[in-house]
């Protein structure tokens, strides 16, 4: 595919979405701030300005430190009072640290982005709902009939423990984000899910879409044909296009290992690391099998500490989530997250 191909592709989803009118909003708040229809409000634009090819630094997962749970903005309305009817002003910033993955100081941005953001200010101060590995789980519901009442008990749930992110299905991302305004939960999506064979182009329209509705992490299932294949190139490119269309986000690269053989999921490791995902990720849950700790022991040892090691799939109580943590995952994707931090066992169909 060529550059004409891609633009006339990018022309036509403009038009779709012009069509679409109030359904789809594309407000700014000039060059490097976005608000996409699911009303976030995020400081790297959607799309890279031309002649910006990757400028922007990429969050270094591996290093990020937890917040110190003492997190709270200083002078901030008391939480009875309307969002809308008392705005920070420019001088109030959270007391966490500037390490805090969560928060940010207000002083970041423009009066405008205040505005338009306060409901959205994170705190997170955390519960005695909450563990350690609470903060180290993606709660998960990616099943093809998931409801919304399911989803909005999943967001709830993910409040209520402090889990680090709910990974939702990209149609869901626009409501968990509404749903988890003002919380330290993050929203996190699946691109190309669960089988990896769309197209780069595909994969990153999909990945900024989701970006622009809400999403803050991004998981992409990688053409795992194209590297059976031995199709190395078209792997890494596959990957480099969702990493150009989220810069400023989380992106982890699902490798679906029941897949591979071993030169496969050191390859694949590699490549993710070359196109600067901040994840490798064991699988979708969705495959012939889920993580090992065999093979997030070998991911790990691939990627070095550099990377984030996230494991999925068939981890449905704490002494298996025990099991990837001490292989060198420092993040768990599963449906079982309240078994696993209640020290119970996942209820029949969770994975």
């Amino acid at each position: 595919m060529n550059d004409e191909d891609i633009k006339k592709i990018a022309a036509e989803v403009a038009k779709i979405l012009r069509e679409k009118g109030p359904a789809f909003p594309r407000q700014t708040l000039g060059d490097s701030v976005s608000i996409g229809s699911g009303g976030k409000v995020f400081q790297h634009p959607l799309v890279n300005q031309v002649g910006n090819s990757g400028g922007t630094t990429k969050p270094a997962a591996a290093e990020k430190k937890a917040c110190s749970g003492d997190c709270r903005l200083e002078g901030s309305r008391s939480s009875g009072q309307n969002s809308s009817s008392s705005v920070p002003s420019l001088g109030e910033a959270n007391t966490c640290s500037s390490s805090c993955q969560s928060c940010n100081p207000l002083t970041n941005y423009t009066p405008q982005q205040v505005k338009a953001s306060v409901d959205r200010v994170t705190f997170c101060n955390p519960n005695e709902a909450s563990s350690s590995i609470a903060g180290m789980i993606d709660h998960t519901l990616l099943k093809a009939n998931a409801t919304q009442e399911e989803i909005g008990k999943l967001c709830e749930e993910a409040r209520k423990y402090r889990f680090a992110s709910v990974c939702v299905n990209p149609g869901y991302v626009a409501m968990s984000a509404r749903l988890l305004r003002g919380s330290c939960v993050k929203v996190c999506t699946v691109i190309g899910f669960p089988l990896g064979s769309t197209t780069p182009t595909v994969k990153a329209i999909e990945a900024r879409d989701a970006i622009a509705n809400g999403a803050e992490e991004i998981d992409m299932v990688i053409n795992i044909g194209a590297l059976k294949s031995g199709n190395d190139q078209l792997v890494l490119d596959d990957i480099k296009a969702v990493r150009e269309a989220t810069r400023g986000k989380l992106l982890k690269v699902i490798l679906e290992t029941s897949y591979l053989t071993r030169d496969e999921k050191v390859r694949a490791c590699k490549m993710s690391k070359l196109a600067q995902a901040d994840f490798v990720k064991t699988s979708t849950g969705f495959g012939s099998g889920g993580a090992t700790p065999e093979d997030v022991a070998l991911m790990r040892e691939t990627v070095g500490p550099e990377m984030g090691v996230k494991a999925s799939g068939g981890i449905k109580n704490a002494e298996v989530a025990a099991a990837m943590i001490k292989a060198g995952a420092n993040r768990l994707g599963t449906s079982a997250s309240i078994a696993i931090v209640s020290g119970g066992e996942a209820a029949k169909g969770q994975y």
